[in-house]
């Protein structure tokens, strides 16, 4: 699992002062891209090295408290699945050890024409033996 730490802006939040419901995904987001940092893969990499793209296919939230204004926040991410043509990444939203929320984001493997290919071997490789569980 890779923690990423996360202050909320006042800019995240809706006219009730609570965190918009869209932006826990920013936050999978930030928590994803730390994750592939951690076991040495930016994904910056993922583009120019092994010429694929990674988007998110499927992606869902479960939302059990309110996020405030500059609440430090941990988002608690594992790598939940590699497929052939996959992966899927699973998440915790933390505040002082509260779950706030919990999901996923399934994302398919596609070449630079946005077709569904396998992941590149040496990628799939190195999420499943780099994986810091």
């Amino acid at each position: 699992m890779v923690k990423t730490d996360i202050r909320v802006i006042y800019g995240d939040t809706d006219q009730m002062g609570v965190v918009y419901y869209g932006n826990y995904l920013r936050y999978f987001e930030a928590g994803r891209t730390e994750y592939l940092r951690a076991v040495g893969i930016r994904y910056r990499d993922v583009e120019t090295q092994f010429q694929v793209f990674l988007p998110v296919v499927e992606a869902h939230v479960s939302y059990h408290k309110p996020a405030r204004f500059d609440d430090l926040l941990s988002v608690e991410t594992v790598l939940d699945r590699v497929g052939r043509a996959s992966a899927r990444f699973a998440y915790r939203l933390v505040r002082e050890g509260m779950a706030l929320a919990s999901g996923h984001t399934l994302h398919a493997c596609v070449d630079r024409a946005g077709s569904v290919t396998p992941l590149p071997a040496e990628l799939a490789a190195r999420l499943r033996t780099n994986s810091p569980e």
